[in-house]
Order: C-alpha cells, then sequence, then structure tokens
C-alpha cells in the first residue's frame, strides 16, 4: 500500500529546522519533497555541529526523506529556475523572513496566478502582520515572548528554556496540520491557499491549562518544576538510584500509594486530608514520601506502581531512551542508508500507518549538498545541455556523483 500523500509534490525553500522538520514530516508521509538550498553552502545548518565526520548532526535530524538540489538565489537564473520549480509542484513551503518571497518574485499571489491549485505554507517568527513581523524567528526568542519559558523552571532557577526547539517543532507540526487541510479543501475546489504559522502561534497554542487559567480567572502561573501546578503529590521524587516520577492523579491512587509505601498513617494526616491540603503541604509531603522512596530504586518502584494502578516511570537519560526495550519494541528507531555515512540510525515517524507503515523505502536519508540536482532538472524537463550550462555557470550546483555512493 502506498504511503498516504504519495503523488503530491513538495518545493521545499525552509532552511534552520521549523521548515524543514515539517517538509521532512511530508516525505515521511509519502510526499515527493525536493530540498532546494542556496549555492555555493547549502542550508545554514550544514555548519551547525555536532558533525558526525563532516556532516552536520542538526542537518540530519530535520532533512529526512528529501530529494537535494542547490541553486544560486542570489543568481536571476537561479530565481527563475526555483519560480520553474515552484508553479509545477503542489505545495511551497518557505519560512523567510515575511515579506523575502514576494522580493523574490516568488510571493503567492504572483505564484497562484499562473497556478491556482498552488498551496504555499509559511512560517515566521512572530505572524506576518503586527509590530514584530519583521522581527528574525528564533527558538529561544519565541520560547521567551510567548510566556512558555515563565512556566519553565524553578522558583530558584526563574525562567527555562526547554531542552529542544520546540517553537521551530512545534511550529513545523502546525504547519503540516494546515498543509493536510489545504490539500483536502482542494480536493473539493480545485484550488489552493496560503497557510501560516509562526514559532510565536505555535507555542501560545500549547499553553493548554495554563493559558486558560489566566484567561479565565487572571491567575499568572509561574514556574514551578518538576511538579504538578495543581495536583500533589504529582511531579519528581527521589530514590535510592535517582529521581522517579510518579502521577497519583485522584485520591485513590493518593490512599494506594501510601499503602504500597507503608506509610498508611499519612492517609489521616491533617496536611495530607484532600489535595488542596497537600497543595498547601508539598514540600512536607515530599519529604515524607522521600523517606520511603529511598529504600528501592526507580525500576524497582516503578512496576510495582504500574501494577497497582498509579502511573510511574524513572527519568531516563538518552542512552538508557535508546536501549529501552518498550523503544525498541515499537520501531521508533530506524536505520537508513546515507551515502557517506553508510547506516544511519533516527528517530523515526511517530505514527503507525497501518499497512502502509511497512512502506519503509520511502524514508531516505538525508541528501547531500546537491545530491539530486541533475536528476530533478531532467524530471522537470530541462534539456541535458541546459542542466550542463546551469552547472558549469554555477547558477545550480551538483554534488560529485563519484564522491557519493548511492
Amino acid at each position: 500500500m502506498s504511503l498516504p500523500l504519495a503523488g503530491l509534490k513538495v518545493l521545499d525553500l525552509t532552511r534552520a529546522l521549523s521548515g524543514p522538520f515539517s517538509t521532512m514530516i511530508l516525505g515521511d508521509l509519502g510526499a515527493e519533497v525536493i530540498k532546494v538550498e542556496p549555492a555555493p553552502d547549502g542550508d545554514m545548518v550544514r555548519q551547525w555541529g555536532p558533525f558526525d565526520g563532516d556532516i552536520s548532526v542538526y542537518y540530519l535530524s530535520a532533512n529526512r526523506s528529501k530529494k537535494g538540489i542547490g541553486i544560486d538565489f542570489r543568481h536571476p537564473e537561479g530565481l527563475a529556475l526555483v519560480r520553474k520549480l515552484a508553479l509545477q509542484c503542489d505545495i511551497v513551503v518557505e519560512n523567510f523572513k515575511v515579506g523575502t518571497m514576494q522580493r523574490m518574485g516568488l510571493g503567492y499571489d504572483e505564484l497562484a496566478a499562473e497556478n491556482p491549485a498552488l498551496i504555499m505554507a509559511s512560517i515566521s517568527g512572530f505572524g506576518s502582520r503586527g509590530p514584530a513581523k519583521d522581527w528574525a524567528g528564533f527558538d529561544q526568542i519565541a520560547q521567551g515572548y510567548s510566556g512558555f519559558m515563565s512556566l519553565t523552571g524553578t522558583a530558584e532557577s526563574g525562567p527555562t528554556r526547554v531542552g529542544t526547539a520546540i517553537g521551530d517543532l512545534t511550529a513545523g507540526l502546525w504547519l503540516v496540520i494546515g498543509i493536510l487541510s489545504a490539500v483536502v479543501q482542494r480536493s473539493r475546489t480545485g484550488r489552493g491557499q496560503h497557510v501560516e504559522t509562526s514559532l510565536l502561534a505555535g507555542l501560545m497554542a500549547l499553553l493548554s491549562v495554563q493559558g486558560q487559567r489566566y484567561l479565565s480567572v487572571g491567575e499568572v502561573p509561574q514556574p514551578c518544576g518538576n511538579v504538578h501546578p495543581v495536583i500533589a503529590p504529582y511531579g519528581t521524587f527521589d530514590t535510592a538510584d535517582g529521581p522517579l516520577n510518579l502521577a497519583p492523579a485522584t485520591q485513590a491512587m493518593w490512599v494506594k500509594l501510601c499503602n504500597i509505601l507503608g506509610m498508611e498513617h499519612l492517609v489521616s494526616d491533617p496536611r495530607f486530608l484532600s489535595n488542596a491540603d497537600r497543595m498547601q503541604h508539598r514540600h512536607e509531603l515530599k519529604q515524607e514520601l522521600e523517606s520511603a522512596l529511598m529504600r528501592r530504586t526507580r525500576m524497582e518502584w516503578t512496576p510495582l506502581m504500574i501494577e497497582n494502578g498509579i502511573p510511574a516511570g524513572p527519568i531516563n537519560t538518552l542512552e538508557d531512551v535508546f536501549a529501552d526495550p518498550q523503544v525498541q519494541a515499537c520501531g521508533l528507531v530506524k536505520a537508513l542508508q546515507h551515502p557517506l555515512l553508510g547506516e544511519l540510525r533516527q528517530v523515526g515517524l511517530p505514527l503507525d500507518l497501518g499497512a502502509a507503515s511497512s512502506d519503509e523505502a520511502a524514508l531516505q536519508a538525508p541528501p547531500v549538498f546537491g545530491q539530486h540536482t541533475r536528476d530533478v532538472f531532467e524530471a522537470f524537463g530541462l534539456a541535458a545541455e541546459e542542466i550542463d550550462r546551469l552547472l558549469q555557470q554555477k547558477v545550480a550546483y551538483q554534488a560529485d556523483p563519484m564522491a557519493v555512493t548511492l
């Protein structure tokens, strides 16, 4: 069975992380994604470490399932090439600063005038209107601006960024949802549209109950570290060999937890009778529970808690995660063949698509810069002599076929 987006052609003009992450998902779902990188150096993240050999791990993380071509955007013929490719695609994805596509003659209105079925998808830092529309889109700036950092950390640490570029990644996910919605609508109307999101909008959409607390009752949440903002006990607790997450979210679970720990007397302790009481005495409660939890290790407590209906789990390092039997059983890591690195393990698409999930041939390793330029140009109707001229004049770039073992 073919993957669900098979037959869709995507021109990927994105760089860094937010846009490439979104187009990688489209490629994993079966779309033909053509990543256009600016010659002579390619996507800026190719220069970002760490490196596997001389290949950026950052680049590898977000550019699977794409064909890679190199074009000089500063050359008029280069922009003409990009335009030619765009008009023959179903979807164009970009994450330039607001207004850049228009200045290059690649704005949605201009392209849609020639191809009304075209879908354009854009990610910016702060949206395409308003006083911050011209700000560059950097993840940590957006995490702070959106209020996300104000919720993360502890009273002692102050606001703390999330450990991955969650603003970039979230924007990429929202953009995929917008693109798929536009594809469905186009199937009914025959017309494309311009879909937009931003790092700011994507993060604000994840504020969840914290955002609603402010909008409904005017509460400004403060960072509370590894504890739940409104439930106790719920969070991270020390054991004999490290931290354990516990989530006894109901009164019944609280009583059961006390029984498991042999601390039945806490159930009738006036400080801990109700969730509201436990919230007021959270610090004392943590000390009481940890005095019992220190008697065993994380992985001794975890199955015992789960068997008794209390959600629990260790705080793993990435070394723990990738060795974990549950991760392995779910097939969350895929092995691809990279033309220079050989076997390349990557975290795969976190979706089970039924029979289509078995079509792993669609998962291609991230391309070497300019790896597919000649092949793509030929597929878009350029004559061999024209391709040779463009490469000789450095309007486009093709990787040395002898240096790439496919």
